[in-house]
């Protein structure tokens, strides 16, 4: 079913989520005259956070770097569980009075440009009818996150239809799933089976987490005594600002360490695991990876509770391949067979750029793999038009705020000078190219064919330092020369209906 009636704003927002509404959030403060609505296909706000349900479920970096650069995060724990993260999103709508402009239940499926125009004519399918409605707009801002909603990632088992219990994905964890005093197996080694392990552990009988190979992980605490300190004698945005600067400056280290001295940080790292686990423990086994330290992202153990749950008994850790399922629980390639009554698949995630929606540009289709990501941010050839992606080796909302502040410096700067359209340059298809997301785990690999791609330099180069993106989102000139900017061509304006 499709409507004819087009309504118009200034800017339209995909994504009710993390980005999406720290973006409105920005938006309302530093453009107040920009009308904007915010299309969620899900039935809530929220996204990744009101998505998770499974035990545990938590963020994987620090809140004081995870939360918006304009809202302190108060709370005692720093590594926050998701339902506190959620409460911190909804409340920061509710406090910034963007949810009048969320629209819930509209998924965004297409998007087309006129440069005669000068805006973009969005196809939104409604959840509740099924109709197609049309929004235009004068920007378009893309939040979706880079991962699909509706599908997880599981791999083919063999025999996985023979086993009796239950077999449950995270992305879709059952409500009421009971694994008390039950034998549990998790199958994977990345953030979330190392967040499933030890909750789960609380209750169930034991808990066996399955590896093809081992991951990275690091015990860290899960309150911050600085932040604790520094409220006492701060004002809040104050103390906010100055954990965040010395968190943010401690990953950097990190990574840059990891990046020069890779044997170092492993080395460090392998002599924290080995504290935390009974002497004998065979660390290189289960804890010592074949790749280098942010090749794929640091699991984190906050306060150690993964080694916790390993040392009083409740939990284990086999590595090893799965040969088969079988109807009491796992046979692997060793010949060891591990029996289970629930077994969960924390295999990963299945990427989706953009969210899937489809782009047209004056007629032509945008073909995602033959674009250059400007700063990481916007495609090159495709006008008005952003999207968020945060950092690999940093908290994800350092950059979207980054981003959400650079697009409204944009539409402010296109607003003094006249300007209709903005886009960055085709950089052409002899620029140097590489992938735009820079980690080895699976499930980025599997999908990487189909998202653009970097270049070799700046603005194309993205260079995963929160610092230097500072200097160059919140200070570099916006007309730098790869940026063009044009006038609304001659011609009559369309005028839609607003409905």
């Amino acid at each position: 079913m499709r409507t004819t009636a087009t309504e118009h704003v200034d800017v339209v927002v995909v994504g009710a989520g993390l980005s999406g509404i720290g973006a409105a959030c920005h938006l309302q403060r530093r453009c107040p005259d920009r009308s904007y609505v915010i299309l969620e296909a899900r039935d809530r706000i929220g996204g990744t956070w009101d998505l998770f349900r499974y035990p545990g479920v938590r963020s994987d970096s620090d809140m004081h770097t995870l939360g918006y650069s304009f809202r302190p995060w108060n709370d005692v724990k720093a590594i926050a569980d998701g339902s506190a993260i959620l409460r911190y999103i909804t409340d920061t709508a509710v406090r910034h009075r963007v949810l009048e402009n969320v629209r819930t239940g509209h998924e965004a499926i297409g998007a087309q440009w006129s440069d005669d125009d000068a805006m973009w004519t969005v196809e939104v399918r409604r959840a509740a009818t099924g109709e197609v409605v049309q929004l235009t707009c004068a920007f378009l801002l893309m939040c979706s996150g880079y991962y699909r909603y509706d599908e997880g990632y599981t791999p083919q088992f063999a025999g996985a239809e023979r086993f009796a219990g239950p077999i449950v994905h995270p992305q879709h964890w059952p409500q009421g799933l009971d694994y008390a005093g039950k034998r549990v197996v998790v199958i994977g080694s990345g953030a979330t089976a190392v967040t499933l392990v030890p909750a789960m552990a609380q209750t169930a009988a034991h808990v066996t987490m399955v590896q093809r190979s081992p991951s990275y992980v690091v015990s860290m605490p899960s309150q911050d005594g600085v932040a604790q300190r520094l409220r006492r004698w701060l004002p809040a945005m104050a103390a906010y600002q100055a954990v965040r600067f010395k968190n943010v400056a401690l990953m950097t280290l990190s990574y840059q360490i990891s990046r020069r001295r890779p044997r170092l940080m492993k080395a460090l790292i392998r002599r924290g695991v080995q504290r935390q686990l009974p002497d004998g423990y065979d660390v290189d086994v289960h804890f010592n990876p074949a790749y280098n330290p942010w090749d794929q992202r640091l699991c984190i153990a906050p306060d150690g509770d993964l080694f916790a749950a390993v040392n009083r008994g409740a939990a284990s850790i086999v590595t090893d391949r799965i040969h088969a399922f079988t109807e009491r629980g796992l046979r692997l390639d060793s010949g060891r067979e591990l029996e289970a009554d629930v077994i969960v698949t924390a295999t990963g995630l299945q990427l989706l750029a953009l969210g899937g929606i489809a782009l047209i540009v004056d007629g032509t289709p945008v073909h995602l793999p033959d674009t250059l990501a400007y700063k990481g941010m916007m495609l090159s050839g495709v006008p008005n038009f952003a999207f968020t992606v945060g950092y690999t080796n940093a908290s994800w909302t350092l950059k979207a705020d980054l981003t959400a502040e650079y697009v409204c410096r944009l539409l402010n700067h296109m607003r003094r000078g006249g300007f209709a359209r903005c886009a960055p340059a085709d950089a052409g298809p002899e620029s140097a190219r590489e992938p735009l997301i820079n980690l080895a785990s699976g499930y980025v690999q599997r999908s990487l064919e189909d998202f653009p791609s970097q270049g070799a330099k700046r603005p194309w180069r993205v260079h995963q330092n929160y610092a230097l993106d500072v200097l160059d989102f919140r200070l570099g000139g916006v007309e730098d020369g790869v940026m063009r900017f044009a006038r609304r061509r001659a011609g009559p304006t369309p005028s839609p209906v607003a409905v």
